[in-house]
């Protein structure tokens, strides 16, 4: 070669970065195997363009072409994968020029050094071609000739300054991807110089093994032409992939070419190796539509000047440099590496014209290519990840620089590849107020609620009076004692031993027995019952008795003799004996059943009477004989997974037909264990079976096939049902707090009809009824057996509330009555003085206005809540601990300990009663008490103060699970004259949605035990209704509940401020929520109790001293939080006389008041004796009916 070309060439060598190489070393390289001759390759003129663009697989022009180096990045896979179609040809005339702006250095761009072997260098000014351009030479100075590719034509003018004349080249069919691939391996020939050449064409030559030692170099020098790239390997001139020609501009015969379109997909990653340069030209020489699609994606706008990129090289194996901010679209989706690389275009041109370029594809439009756009570009990082899976990827984009697109979208945060699931859709923000704390669950979905109405039951026991001597003396060992009863004979046994007693003589046992002397030493009595007798005059005598050890004896209870046994008629211990008709059935713990049946006109023989046997499941609990099926059921039957989720498994046979074979059953919904079970006889075609958890199951016994199938569950209790019996009408249920309730199960839910406490505190074990009693007493008995050890006898047919309520029928004529006028007053002053009520009349003058609606009243009741800033802890604690109560308060002076908020509230009130009423009738003070910012404040006129009694007052707390008094009430009840008046002034749990905390604090207050001190005079008796007396709030005639109870609307609130400033209130009464437990919640303590229209607009919540609803950040809903109820026995003795709202403002709500006419009345003792002793003897003759009738229907269930 001449010395003007060794001047271009570097005397330094550049740094050897293995891991960077060209893609035409590969090219060159590869196509070197093929060819035996070498030749010059001719210098093209130089070219905006960044890179030679291969084409479509035609006739290629004759001109033998270098790409610029590719990035080793591409090359890291070992995958290849064959590549899409190359796009379309498109021409563009020649001519056309584009400054391009030329972007930011490319990380794909790769240095490649120019070994010291260089044997020369050339000039760029005599060459008309920066280094950069230089192509592969030998060593010797010879360059092997290439085959023809598409797309080599175009680089010609950039490597060529002026037209050289080039011998014609044969053409080469260019040769497909899977052919020239070579495996992926590598092939590295060092006897190449990077040189600037002006031969036209490269003789073919073949390709030589390298020492890979030879390919590397020593640290690239700062280049002083911005576009200069010094190559790093002898093989290839190395050119930016996004450069659009660093000398562009200077260059007379450049044509500036636009971009190209995407490429659709990505050629196989190579693994990246130090000597992967080769295999990388040769990738590119056979593939070159691989190559031809991403490079368009990096190039510069023609409409940009900056056409110079500054390079710093960093040297051989350094860290790859950080990405430019280069704006690109993202790469597509399926493939995991994006390259980067040099892109090959199918331009051919004409050989003899080598000054003009060739033609170009059609730049594709910003629309199009951001249509290709799928992912957002990668991260700047030094290396890029291999993503094989594709994930969610969430990053931030670097600082962007100006590109050749117009327009781009802005990055995505968050990319979700194709076939991945979508997120979940986020859920709306939780309101952190009180006020919208979120919806709770149904309130009649279970509960406290849903249980049967007892406001209106009668709680006087039904004492039974027909004994001579009491049965509480009667003393039944809680877990190991049995009960049998017959009329006056009442058996105890308890392990060894037997008490037999007889209420018509003593209340001591007439015998007193043990296994012993009946001749079953060491016998332990674990079961008993009475067995059928043919004669009238045996029956409930004959008493069968089983032992732990199988035996079986009967004893005759007016004797106290062993009349029959079988010794180890059972092999295990007999756990029932059952009396059914004329036979009598013995089961044990084996599930082993033996039936004795009597003959024709006798009684059955224990000793004579051979018994049939019948299996079951073995140690069952429960059983009993209903509807003449045996009913069994243990807790260890019982499926699901999960304790709440378990259901009993229920076994019923029919074991009085041999070889049946018995049915699981179970229940249709979870319930606890069946501990008890019964037939009503006003319903005889079902089964009732208690359960633990408070549940009671229905089953029908009349079906098409025979199986009892389960048709209703219902709860009744909070507790567990221990026992069940059914007597008359009414179902009887024990719990565990020793009460006992009678069912009315007509209605839904049902009603409770009684309730006393049987057994004080203590479960109630058992229930039975003595089917005898109606013969030998003339009274249906009911026996209970509790955990104190007491055994109680009970009225079945409950004769003490039939005579009460025929009483009440006549009450007219043995009683006079007369009517008071009430005044309540309910306002919640939000910790308000009284001297605020200044400022505006309707502050000044509430308290004369609201002691003016009424008409000279009898009772003036206020009743305040917030009287203390609740949220003052301060406050409430000396409240709470200085706070006096002061119950039965006859002076009606507030204690002196309170703090001075109700003091002054007092001192107000008094004053304010004082100004507004007559001179001549003067008020007295009866009542007051403070809770923790209740406050209560009772007058009484003078002339009524004779007639009153009975007064007593007393809080009830409700905070904290009952412990803190800010939420609760306070109950007072007074007599007057023979009617009895409980007043409630209550502030009930927060919050929009707290509905169901607010019905149980109503119920808490209304079914608290023991509220007030007993009535101790039996005439003040006929004051209370429902046989109370007096110890609790349903006990009383005339039930008044004023406060803040804190119902809201469920509506939204536009709607509500709508409706408000049109006067539209009916509309949202529709909403109001007590207004819907009232009406629809048959288990609300409240529902028996009524309430006047609401023609007010809602008192709360309002701005201080404003007329505008709540405008803060909660902006609450307005509600009518405050409100006034009434319950009275006789419904036409409680008449409203109003019930509106005051527009005192100094609180955040609005005060209310209710006037009211009651009526009491006055009984004539003498009189209601005279009518008592009527209802007594109409009673008689009723009972007489009833108990025929139960006669029967025991004949028909085979009891008796």
């Amino acid at each position: 070669m001449d010395s003007s070309r060794d001047s271009v060439i570097e005397s330094t060598p550049p740094p050897a970065v293995s891991s960077l190489r060209s893609r035409f070393e590969q090219l060159a390289v590869d196509a070197s195997s093929s060819r035996t001759q070498f030749g010059l390759l001719s210098v093209e003129p130089l070219s905006p363009r960044p890179r030679a663009i291969s084409g479509t697989p035609e006739t290629r022009p004759q001109h033998g072409h270098l790409r610029s180096a590719s990035s080793s990045s591409d090359l890291n896979t070992g995958v290849k994968r064959p590549p899409p179609p190359p796009p379309p040809r498109v021409s563009i005339k020649p001519g056309i020029a584009s400054a391009s702006p030329s972007p930011s250095a490319s990380p794909l761009l790769r240095p490649v050094p120019i070994p010291n072997s260089s044997p020369s260098h050339l000039s760029a000014a005599q060459t008309g071609s920066s280094p950069e351009r230089s192509l592969l030479m030998r060593a010797d100075g010879e360059m092997p000739s290439t085959p023809t590719l598409g797309g080599v034509a175009s680089l010609r003018n950039r490597f060529t300054s002026s037209p050289v004349a080039s011998p014609p080249r044969t053409q080469t069919p260019m040769h497909t991807p899977r052919q020239s691939i070579n495996n992926g391996l590598p092939t590295y020939h060092p006897d190449y110089d990077l040189v600037d050449l002006h031969t036209p064409a490269l003789p073919p030559r073949q390709a030589k093994s390298i020492d890979s030692s030879s390919a590397l170099g020593n640290d690239l020098e700062q280049i002083s032409s911005p576009t200069e790239i010094p190559p790093k390997s002898p093989h290839v001139q190395n050119h930016s992939p996004f450069s659009d020609g660093g000398d562009s501009d200077s260059s007379p015969t450049s044509s500036p070419s636009p971009p190209l379109p995407p490429r659709r997909h990505r050629p196989p990653p190579v693994p990246a190796t130090t000597n992967n340069t080769a295999n990388s030209i040769h990738q590119q020489q056979s593939s070159g539509s691989i190559i031809s699609s991403s490079s368009s994606l990096m190039l510069a706008s023609p409409e940009s000047d900056d056409t110079s990129i500054d390079f710093n090289f960093p040297k051989a194996n350094s860290v790859h440099p950080s990405r430019p901010s280069v704006v690109v679209p993202p790469p597509p989706p399926p493939r995991p590496k994006t390259n980067r690389g040099t892109t090959n275009s199918d331009s051919p041109s004409s050989a003899s014209s080598l000054q003009i370029p060739p033609p170009l594809p059609i730049r594709r439009s910003t629309a199009a290519l951001l249509e290709d756009s799928i992912h957002p570009p990668p991260p700047r990082l030094p290396v890029r990840p291999s993503t094989a899976t594709p994930e969610v990827v969430v990053f931030s984009m670097p600082e962007r620089r100006p590109s050749g697109f117009g327009r781009l979208p802005p990055p995505p945060t968050r990319t979700i590849a194709l076939g991945e699931k979508l997120p979940p859709a986020r859920r709306p923000p939780t309101p952190s107020s009180e006020e919208d704390s979120g919806d709770e669950t149904d309130l009649r979905g279970g509960g406290i609620d849903q249980l049967p109405d007892s406001s209106r039951s009668s709680r006087r026991p039904p004492i039974l009076d027909c004994f001579t001597y009491d049965e509480s003396k009667i003393q039944v060992p809680a877990h190991s004692g049995l009960v049998a009863v017959s009329g006056f004979h009442v058996a105890v046994a308890s392990h060894h031993h037997l008490k037999v007693f007889d209420l018509s003589v003593s209340d001591s046992p007439i015998w007193s027995l043990d296994t012993k002397s009946m001749h079953m030493k060491d016998s332990k009595i674990t079961s008993m019952d009475f067995r059928p007798a043919a004669r009238a005059g045996d029956r409930g005598f004959f008493l069968w008795i089983g032992t732990k050890e199988g035996h079986l004896f009967e004893l005759d209870v007016r004797t106290g003799n062993v009349t029959a046994s079988k010794h180890a008629a059972h092999g295990h211990c007999v756990s029932h004996i059952f009396r059914h008709g004329r036979s009598m059935i013995t089961l044990d713990h084996s599930g082993k059943v033996l039936i004795f049946t009597a003959d024709e006109q006798e009684d059955v023989q224990l000793a004579s009477s051979q018994p049939r046997v019948f299996r079951i499941a073995e140690k069952q609990e429960f059983a009993k004989i209903l509807g003449g099926l045996l009913w069994t059921s243990t807790r260890a039957d019982m499926t699901g997974s999960a304790p709440t989720s378990k259901v009993p498994i229920v076994r019923v046979y029919d074991v009085f037909i041999p070889g049946s074979t018995g049915r699981s059953v179970q229940p249709t919904e979870h319930v606890g264990a069946v501990t008890s079970g019964s037939i009503l006889p006003s319903q005889p075609q079902n089964v009732y079976l208690g359960h633990e958890g408070g549940f009671i199951s229905i089953w029908s016994i009349v079906t098409n096939d025979g199986i009892p199938q389960c048709i209703e569950v219902m709860k009744v209790s909070a507790s567990d049902v221990l026992s069940l019996e059914g007597v008359g009408e009414r179902l009887w249920a024990g719990g565990r707090k020793g009460m006992i309730s009678a069912y009315d199960v007509v209605p839904r839910p049902w009603l409770v009809t009684n309730a006393w406490n049987a057994h004080p505190g203590l479960p109630v074990l058992r229930l039975a009824t003595d089917v005898y009693s109606i013969e030998k007493l003339g009274r249906l008995t009911v026996v209970s057996v509790g955990r104190d050890e007491q055994l109680r006898l009970w009225d079945g047919l409950l004769g003490s509330d039939w005579i009460d309520q025929e009483l009440l029928k006549r009450e007219s004529s043995f009683s006079t009555f007369r009517d008071l006028n009430l005044l309540i007053v309910s306002w919640n002053i939000d910790a308000a003085k009284p001297d605020a009520l200044t400022h505006d009349a309707a502050n000044i003058n509430f308290l004369h206005d609201v002691l003016s609606s009424v008409d000279s009243p009898d009772i003036i009741s206020f009743g305040f809540q917030e009287v203390i800033d609740l949220e003052s802890r301060k406050m409430t604690a000396k409240t709470v601990l200085l706070g006096g109560k002061k119950k039965g308060n006859d002076d009606g002076k507030i204690s002196e300990k309170v703090t001075s908020s109700y003091k002054r509230w007092h001192d107000s009130l008094v004053a304010a009663v004082r100004l507004a009423m007559p001179p001549n009738s003067p008020y007295t003070v009866i009542e007051t008490e403070n809770l923790v910012g209740l406050f209560s404040c009772m007058f009484i006129k003078n002339t009524e103060r004779a007639s009153l009694k009975d007064i007593a007052i007393t809080t009830i707390k409700r905070g904290m699970g009952g412990r803190y008094g800010n939420k609760g009430g306070i109950v007072a009840r007074f007599t007057i004259d023979d009617s009895s008046i409980c007043m409630i002034n209550c502030h009930l749990a927060a919050g929009q949605h707290h509905v169901r905390q607010r019905n149980a604090d109503v119920a808490a207050m209304v079914e608290e035990k023991s509220v007030f001190p007993v009535v101790g005079a039996l005439d003040e008796a006929v004051a209370y209704v429902g046989g109370g007396d007096g110890s609790m709030v349903m006990d009383h005639e005339i039930v008044f509940v004023n406060g803040d109870m804190n119902y809201r609307i469920d509506y939204r609130r536009d709607p509500i401020i709508t409706a408000i400033q049109a006067g539209d209130f009916n509309i949202l009464v529709t909403h109001d929520q007590l207004t819907k437990e009232m009406k629809f919640n048959r288990g609300f303590r409240f529902r028996s109790f009524s309430e006047g229209p609401l023609t007010f607009a809602p008192t709360y919540k309002y701005d201080r001293h404003s007329a505008e609803y709540d405008t803060s950040e909660k902006r609450r809903l307005p509600a009518w939080c405050d409100r006034i109820l009434w319950r009275s026995r006789e419904p036409n003795r409680v008449k409203q006389l109003h019930y509106q709202r005051w527009e005192a403002n100094v609180s955040d709500h609005r005060p209310i008041s209710a006037g009211f006419t009651m009526t009491v009345k006055s009984v004539r003792h003498e009189l209601r004796a005279v009518a008592k002793a009527e209802v007594h003897g109409i009673w008689v003759e009723h009972q007489r009916q009833l108990l025929l009738a139960a006669k029967e229907y025991y004949v028909n269930q085979a009891l008796i």
